[in-house]
């Protein structure tokens, strides 16, 4: 036989059980859980005003070439710069082992492959005679 308990549970207040037939959530104030969800998802997939802030910047002016600089004086500049990141793979690459020394063959390799293209139209500029 079963005792009634001297305290027994409180009843638990209605829970309005009326659905919304367009929203996707059990309850109509679920509403609330919706709309913080899809400002949620705007922020961190589809953020309107940072897109808007990329598209208002502006290069920054830190480093800047000169207009007057000469195709030629950037061109030798872009090959030395080449050659300089060329030899800085070689040795880094000789240092590694494994995958990790393929990768930076690798970029090795695309900088010297930059480096003749550089070199070529260097000498479609001036030609050496």
């Amino acid at each position: 036989m079963i005792k009634d308990s001297p305290n027994p549970p409180k009843a638990e207040p209605e829970i309005e059980t009326e659905t919304d037939p367009v929203s996707p959530y059990a309850f109509l104030n679920s509403r609330k859980l919706h709309d913080a969800a899809i400002r949620a998802l705007d922020h961190y997939l589809a953020p309107v005003a940072e897109k808007k802030a990329k598209a208002d910047r502006r290069p920054s002016t830190i480093f800047v070439i000169g207009p007057n600089v000469d195709s030629e004086t950037l061109l030798a500049h872009a090959c030395e710069t080449l050659a300089t990141a060329n030899v800085m793979a070689s040795e880094l690459a000789f240092d590694l082992t494994g995958p990790t020394c393929n990768l930076v063959l690798g970029i090795q390799q695309m900088i010297s492959l930059a480096e003749l293209s550089v070199n070529r139209v260097l000498d479609n500029l001036d030609p050496q005679q």
